[in-house]
């Protein structure tokens, strides 16, 4: 899936934006693959997969930059 970042907070997470879905899907920094934390800016577009079984519901997981 495809998607753009949102949010980065100081603490190590964020938000991507997808198209067509009004939830934005969470996401932490040890999911990155190929790219850091302190390399990605809000408005990067992102692919990654989804994992629902979080405890706290769907999170974005192998995180790439485009």
């Amino acid at each position: 899936m495809t998607g753009t970042i949102k949010t980065l907070t100081e603490k190590g997470f964020g938000f991507i934006s997808r198209e067509g879905e009004a939830k934005d899907l969470f996401f932490h920094s040890k999911e990155l693959q190929g790219v850091t934390y302190d390399e990605l800016n809000v408005g990067d577009t992102v692919n990654f997969e989804i994992d629902n079984s979080g405890p706290k519901g769907p999170a974005a997981v192998n995180v790439t930059r485009v």
